[in-house]
């Protein structure tokens, strides 16, 4: 069965989001491509229709929860970002947690 354009948008989006999630939670080092495409419902040898290394999804996954970051963030003054930054649950919610950690 063939995938039509959107649909292989939206896996290569919904791999993104699962990859960003799993970097932050485990690390890029702790995430085999293979544990990756399993967790995101797709098989290992689709990956490279969608990404040309792991390397290439790290940076686009990273983009994506950055982007992320910063849409939540949008509304706060620096006080109320930090108050939401240095908070248990933003330190324990590793795979929605901070990019840069």
């Amino acid at each position: 069965m063939r995938v039509t354009k959107a649909q292989a948008q939206a896996n290569r989006e919904h791999i993104v989001e699962t990859a960003s999630e799993l970097f932050r939670e485990r690390g890029f080092d702790g995430v085999g491509v293979a544990d990756l495409m399993a967790a995101a419902g797709f098989t290992h040898g689709g990956f490279y229709k969608h990404f040309g290394s792991k390397a290439d999804l790290m940076a686009e996954a990273s983009t994506c929860s950055l982007a992320k970051s910063l849409a939540g963030a949008e509304a706060l003054d620096v006080a109320g970002f930090i108050d939401v930054y240095v908070t248990r649950a933003h330190r324990d919610g590793r795979s929605s947690g901070c990019t840069m950690a």
